[in-house]
């Protein structure tokens, strides 16, 4: 069955994990995700700094082999939803830190998670991004690797 983009926004991204976090920050988020069991699907919860708050239930489709190519689709849910689909849906927890980065001209988000590892997001809008800012502390790029994405690091950082 062929995907729909209809609604969706499709995310082409790549993914580095990096030894320390770029300066350059322009905003701070600290995100709880829901990955749900045997979904595609994850709720999602965004604190702004200001102390805003925004809920969501996002269903991920992956365009292509791997993670690159993503079709994104977005609920927005009030908070009555919001405790309903958490205290009915199982699923594995991932917290972050999320750090907004503008420099250069470039807009980097970098992901610091409870364990302390830091993934930096590339979206390159309509094409798979090819540069990637000589400011990055790379160690390694993880677009490929299952373990780096949110679902996978859920998996394995579980803070349920």
């Amino acid at each position: 069955m062929a995907t729909s983009l209809k609604y969706a926004v499709v995310e082409r991204e790549r993914r580095f994990l990096l030894r320390s976090l770029p300066t350059g920050i322009t905003e701070t988020f600290e995100i709880v995700d829901r990955y749900v069991d045997g979904t595609r699907l994850r709720l999602r919860r965004v604190r702004a700094a200001d102390g805003s708050v925004v809920h969501k239930l996002t269903q991920k489709v992956r365009l292509a082999e791997d993670a690159s190519q993503v079709a994104c689709t977005n609920f927005y849910l009030d908070d009555a939803e919001w405790r309903l689909l958490t205290q009915s849906l199982p699923g594995k927890l991932l917290v972050k830190t999320r750090h907004k980065v503008t420099r250069d001209g470039d807009v980097v988000v970098v992901d610091v998670h409870t364990d302390g590892s830091m993934v930096a997001e590339i979206d390159g809008g309509d094409v798979v991004p090819v540069s990637v800012p000589a400011w990055l502390d790379v160690i390694r790029e993880v677009t490929d690797d299952e373990r780096w994405t949110g679902v996978g690091l859920a998996h394995s950082i579980d803070a349920s």
